[in-house]
């Protein structure tokens, strides 16, 4: 695993190409701190040995990741989009809305449905609800994840999750345009995925 340590004084914007990563030490970044998205969306995961990759959140504009409730092993913050960060940020509501436990909840709930199709379909469609938006006749996300990544999030193989990505292509539900950073996804298959009311 590839990534980058965050520096140790609080900078107000902190910036990354898309495909960076940066490691959040807890032992660093202790006292309440947070870190706060200000532009771009990132993936934070965990990399830990036993669970190296695990993705716990995504993040957009807005939302923070409190440093005082990491794991002892810290999280990476992966830039799917370019990304900027402020590392100096205060948390907001200490009892409030929590973006990560949110987004852990909702991952969660996806992997217990009861087939890889159905799980594929939900994490599309919350993707989409949380990180995209409608332009004309499709949904777009603004960046794309590997086979495997969608295989760990749905808890299938790369083979499986190809497989239903070109099943889906090939009813026109979903288009991954070359030359494009995201993925247009058809209205009908956001919100007729499981779990959708939930989101």
């Amino acid at each position: 695993m590839s990534f980058r340590f965050l520096p140790d004084a609080p900078a107000s914007a902190v910036r990354m190409p898309v495909g960076q990563t940066v490691l959040l030490d807890p032992a660093l970044h202790a006292g309440g701190s947070c870190i706060e998205v200000l532009e771009g969306m990132a993936r934070v995961y965990c990399p830990c040995e036993e669970t190296e990759g695990m993705t716990l959140a995504f993040l957009q504009p807005g939302d923070q990741l409190r440093t005082d409730r990491l794991c002892s092993e810290g999280v990476c913050v992966e830039a799917l989009t370019p990304l900027v960060f402020s590392s100096d940020a205060k948390a907001v509501g200490a009892g409030g809305f929590d973006p990560v436990n949110e987004w852990t909840l909702q991952l969660l709930r996806i992997r217990h449905l009861g087939t890889a199709e159905q799980r594929l379909h939900a994490l599309l469609s919350l993707l989409v609800h949380r990180l995209g938006r409608r332009c004309g006749d499709w949904c777009d996300l603004p960046f794309r994840l590997t086979h495997d990544r969608i295989g760990e999030l749905i808890g299938a193989t790369r083979v499986t999750t190809t497989r239903m990505i070109s099943k889906f292509r090939q009813a026109e539900l979903l288009e991954a345009p070359l030359g494009e950073a995201g993925f247009r996804l058809a209205p009908a298959l956001v919100d007729s995925a499981p779990l959708a009311g939930g989101f």
